[in-house]
């Protein structure tokens, strides 16, 4: 069992999300890794929707967030800066990144619209079927 398992349970929103990105490979030597693709993919995700522009600006809302980030995965060797997540995540597809995270929205949020805004706006339904995006 994992630490996630054993934390949260199978259901846990944690556990979806890493469930769905578990589709993306580190490409990285086992032996070199310092942050685990999980730690990395969760303190992403957390930035993106903490309304984060950049990797400097996800590495920096994780750093001041660390003990929260800790109550879900260990983050032992902390969080990696935002160079080092630049040149990590250009290594991903980020068509693949866009399907997992979106994939995993649906999963918890089941009665959601099937439209996903990751960028800040805010989707209405004006009448059945029609949806108008605010900022």
């Amino acid at each position: 069992m994992s630490f996630v398992d054993a934390e949260f349970g199978e259901k846990s929103r944690l556990r979806a999300l890493l469930d769905h990105f578990s589709v993306i490979d580190d490409p990285r030597e086992p032996w070199r890794v310092a942050h685990p693709l999980a730690e990395i993919l969760l303190l992403v995700v957390c930035g993106t929707i903490a309304d984060c522009d950049d990797y400097d600006t996800i590495a920096a809302w994780g750093e001041r967030r660390l003990e929260f980030l800790r109550r879900f995965l260990p983050y032992h060797h902390g969080v990696p800066g935002g160079r080092w997540l630049t040149l990590f995540m250009n290594r991903i597809d980020p068509g693949l990144f866009q399907s997992c995270f979106t994939g995993w929205v649906r999963e918890v949020w089941p009665d959601r619209p099937d439209l996903v805004a990751i960028d800040g706006s805010v989707l209405q339904t004006h009448t059945e079927g029609e949806f108008a995006m605010d900022d």
